[in-house]
């Protein structure tokens, strides 16, 4: 069953290559650049296939936006049905989420919303409560556990919304304070955690400890064949 107003919408996954010094860099040490850029890739498949699952379910438009924009090729390639690949374009972050809404809603599509590659235990439940949230406010956010966020979605575009001091303990609440600001309604959801650091993967550990079963077997695979729960503080 689909989310009512999920036909029309679009949700942009944000995601670099995963190349060795280039993603990850806050895992390394104690992982090596080659371990990082693999627990990356697997991170990264697993939000595609969750993605692409879900737009299957619910009806909404799959775009991957990709950094830097000459990988367009390479992850297409990676990218499951039914993906469409686009550049990311902007001189930092805020700019390239703004260019990323902003093409979204030139092609007619509303809602929007955009997931980082950096959360692959974000539920697909969660995407559908983000869409049903918008048939009624105007921006919905997924706290993340250090203050930031890793899933954000609104109508519209709103001029400056991404104007923020990005990665810090202060992002979601500047961000939240620039929408209210204009008279924008703001839902947040249950809070989920990203994997920057290998302490997080304590985060991702503990969910399956629990008897939870996280969306994303390639992350926990990768986890379990390189033994990286104990950097986390896990029995392996």
């Amino acid at each position: 069953m689909s989310t009512r107003g999920s036909r029309g919408a679009t949700v942009v996954v944000f995601a670099r290559l995963p190349m060795p010094g280039q993603v990850k860099t806050r895992m390394t040490p104690p992982l090596s650049a080659e371990e990082a850029a693999l627990l990356y890739g697997c991170m990264l498949d697993d939000v595609l296939e969750l993605t692409a699952r879900s737009s299957r379910e619910l009806g909404f438009e799959a775009v991957l936006a990709v950094h830097p924009p000459e990988a367009i090729g390479e992850l297409a390639a990676r990218a499951p049905a039914p993906f469409r690949v686009i550049g990311q374009r902007g001189r930092d972050l805020g700019a390239r989420l703004a260019f990323a809404v902003d093409e979204a809603c030139a092609a007619g599509r509303s809602p929007i919303l955009v997931r980082g590659s950096d959360s692959p235990a974000l539920e697909a439940a969660m995407l559908r409560e983000a869409l049903g949230a918008l048939e009624k406010e105007d921006v919905v956010v997924c706290p993340d556990l250090d203050g930031g966020y890793n899933l954000i979605g609104m109508r519209q575009p709103v001029p400056g919304i991404f104007s923020h001091t990005m990665s810090a303990s202060t992002t979601l609440e500047e961000l939240c304070l620039r929408a209210t600001r204009r008279g924008l309604r703001v839902h947040r959801l249950p809070t989920r955690f990203d994997l920057d650091t290998v302490e997080d993967l304590g985060h991702l550990g503990r969910l399956r400890a629990a008897g939870d079963t996280p969306p994303c077997p390639r992350t926990l695979a990768c986890c379990d064949e390189n033994g990286l729960w104990p950097l986390a503080k896990l029995p392996p």
